[in-house]
């Protein structure tokens, strides 16, 4: 069933948003009954299940690039929000005018309001209303993480109910409070046996593990909401949510016993049907549906990955890559020598060949970095497809939910509860150690400065914790929210860092001890291609010109001119605790309905 829900269920999710396309719009602005016969449309389970599917709007491979420009562990040349905040000099609701938009819950209310007339049993009827409920509750989670308080409707509005449409701002208590009934009522009577592809139990269960996580901590790293004490319930949903799938048996961790690739598999595979560690899959059959190249993936500016994420990663022995006198000035081939296999799957590292070259005008073969044009020296091949061919390209699928996040959920809610023991480690962080061939987690870990510095006063263990997840959801979308959760927004004032040089000269970026590039200093011309030096291997040098970020003639920039760090800014700007965790209500909705005001946390 699986392998045939892939060829099916896409055409049928095509045919389904074309189909609302052409009522959606109207239904919007003029009485629905009269615009797609609502009356007559749902009378059948095949009704509902065409209106279900229009409502999906999962990730593709766009989200390998989410955590781009989110915090130093990834820099872009994109239009970032919040980058583009802490750099304003002064932001306010007339300058921040997106993500107020209503129309996806008009579509889910509209649903809602009319799937209960149609005449068909109620075991049936209420696995939609349940996916339904579980798209609202995705909806509102994800305006409370943008303006905390927003109005709650749960019924669809007619146009002319002034009274609804003008109302004022619900707290955000009471709003999380009416999503996560949505969560526990989908939890409850969506199906758990679906084709693969499609809502079912398990998916409606791991987003409402995270979502509860997402509001457990932020209101316990919060103050200024005031919510601290209520806290602890939500953290114990997340665990409670999180073990009810771990405790059903379904999934496991992917794992063939191949250390260096079982991880990075999940990421460029062409069928992830049949996959244990799969939740939710957006599955692409290189037809009706294509993924793409990737190859904006490895290209030359998104997304770049930097220092601080690397060294994240522990060494291959489980201690901390810190904890090496010297760390902070090793050369691109020793960051990678015995490190958590995660890294060489995530990175590309030295010796990596490269064989999709539609973007990289350096070539195939043995990876050297672009510098002038990659931002940090670091390439991801986290989910790029290495490959020539346009039939595999077309084909990857992307993992939406895995069962590592369920683990991780768990994991973290039960660390923050103060329970995490050796039999949570071995059921949850154990089991993507030993994935990759990592020792078992410390149970006793020591505190790390770096950690430290970045999330301040909490456990060594709570912050082992954290670097677990995030080396190994690392490039999936979810690092921004951790550390909005975590209160650590300063975080995101550091200025990624990439490449060390030691010094002007020429170097070795392959790992095979020849010299592949020469830095050489602004006041020097690069050569003619003729007079180029050549190495051993008869290659001639790539040549950059290399000073601080000042200096208009550079083409690498270096922190301290003629050696340091690759930099790629001078600074990322200023974050405003608490008012940056948020954002206003665009000045022109405010204009129109003055009921939502005041703006919340210093926004005007």
């Amino acid at each position: 069933m699986i392998s045939t829900m892939k060829r099916y269920i896409l055409p049928l999710l095509l045919l389904s948003a074309l189909l609302l396309t052409g009522c959606n719009d109207a239904f919007m602005n003029r009485q629905p009954k009269t615009e797609i016969g609502a009356s007559n449309f749902f009378n059948s389970e095949e009704d509902l299940k065409m209106y279900i599917y229009g409502l999906y709007n999962f990730p593709g491979h766009g989200n390998y690039a989410a955590d781009g420009g989110t915090d130093n562990q990834a820099t872009t040349s994109g239009s970032v929000e919040i980058k583009n905040i802490m750099l304003a000099p002064a932001p306010n609701s007339s300058t921040i005018t997106g993500g107020w938009s209503w129309s996806r819950l008009k579509e889910i209310n509209f649903f809602l309001s009319h799937a209960q007339e149609a005449p068909i049993p109620d075991e049936v009827k209420n696995h939609y209303i349940g996916v339904a409920r579980f798209f609202r509750a995705r909806f509102y989670m994800g305006m409370v993480k943008r303006y905390s308080d927003i109005p709650w409707y749960d019924d669809y509005i007619e146009a002319d109910n002034e009274e609804l449409l003008f109302k004022g701002r619900d707290p955000r208590s009471l709003v999380v409070e009416r999503l996560m009934a949505d969560y526990e009522f989908a939890a409850k009577h969506v199906r758990a046996d679906q084709p693969d592809g499609a809502v079912d139990k398990w998916t409606v269960l791991t987003y409402y593990s995270r979502d509860a996580l997402y509001e457990g901590t932020f209101r316990k790293y919060h103050p200024e909401l005031k919510l601290e004490s209520t806290a602890t319930a939500f953290l114990q949903l997340a665990r409670d949510k999180a073990k009810e799938v771990m405790d059903a048996n379904v999934f496991a961790i992917h794992s063939t016993g191949d250390i260096d690739s079982d991880y990075l598999e999940l990421f460029r595979s062409t069928d992830l049907s049949g996959n244990p560690e799969m939740i939710l899959v957006t599955y692409y059959d290189g037809k009706e549906v294509k993924a793409g190249t990737s190859e904006w993936n490895f290209g030359n500016y998104e997304p770049s990955p930097a220092k601080d994420l690397l060294q994240a990663y522990l060494m291959r022995d489980g201690s901390y890559y810190s904890s090496q006198e010297g760390y902070r000035e090793f050369e691109f081939v020793k960051e990678f020598e015995n490190r958590d296999p995660r890294l060489s799957q995530t990175y590309a590292y030295p010796g990596w060949e490269l064989l999709q070259t539609n973007t990289y005008v350096s070539g195939a073969g043995l990876y050297v970095q672009q510098l002038n044009k990659n931002f940090t020296g670091y390439h991801l091949i986290k989910g790029f497809t290495n490959n020539k061919e346009r039939e595999v390209q077309d084909q990857r699928d992307y993992p939406v939910l895995r069962y590592a996040e369920v683990l991780l959920n768990y994991a973290e809610a039960m660390a923050e509860l103060g329970t995490f023991d050796k039999n949570v480690a071995d059921r949850t962080v154990n089991l993507l150690r030993r994935r990759v061939g990592m020792p078992d987690f410390d149970m006793s870990p020591m505190p790390e400065p770096l950690s430290v510095s970045k999330y301040g006063d909490i456990s060594p263990l709570l912050q082992e914790v954290r670097r677990e997840r995030r080396v190994e959801l690392a490039f999936e979308g979810h690092r921004y929210d951790d550390l909005m959760r975590w209160g650590a927004g300063k975080v995101l004032e550091r200025v990624p860092e990439g490449l060390y040089f030691p010094s002007l000269g020429k170097f070795d970026l392959n790992g095979d001890g020849i010299e592949d590039i020469h830095l050489i200093s602004t006041s020097e011309d690069i050569p003619a291609d003729d007079d180029k030096e050549v190495n051993s291997l008869g290659q001639k040098l790539v040549y950059y010109r290399t000073g601080p970020i000042s200096d208009s003639r550079a083409t690498v920039y270096l922190s301290e001119g003629d050696k340091g760090v690759i930099v790629t800014a001078t600074t990322m700007g200023r974050f405003e605790v608490p008012k940056y965790y948020y954002r206003p209500i665009p000045a022109k909705e405010m204009s129109l309905n003055d009921n939502l005001g005041p703006q919340l946390f210093g926004w005007n």
